[in-house]
């Protein structure tokens, strides 16, 4: 039987997972913060503000769908990545991936 080891696949995808979520959280909050200033009513009102506020909550939720897709996406395909390969398969997806 051939000798089993890590799948440098599986690595590669925690570690972007590890990588893109901190990155993710830190775009919903600096999204969020204006947000919230502008949801206090004192930097803009009147109607422009209004459509202005429309916008910027898309863009906020645009931004937040997105990031949480990606995650999303992560998680389902490393769940569908084996842990461990064989010591041949592991050097055939480093070659495909270029992985070190």
């Amino acid at each position: 039987m051939a000798a089993m080891v890590r799948n440098p696949l599986h690595e590669a995808l925690q570690q972007a997972m590890r990588t893109i979520g901190p990155m993710i959280e830190q775009i919903n909050a600096e999204v969020d913060r204006p947000c919230r200033m502008f949801h206090s009513g004192k930097v803009w009102t009147g109607p422009a503000a209004k459509q202005f506020d429309s916008q910027l909550a898309q863009f906020s939720l645009r931004a937040r769908t997105s990031g949480q897709a990606i995650m999303d996406e992560l998680r389902q395909v490393l769940s569908r990545t084996p842990s461990e390969v064989t010591e041949q398969e592991a050097a055939s997806i480093r070659r495909k991936y270029r992985l070190v």
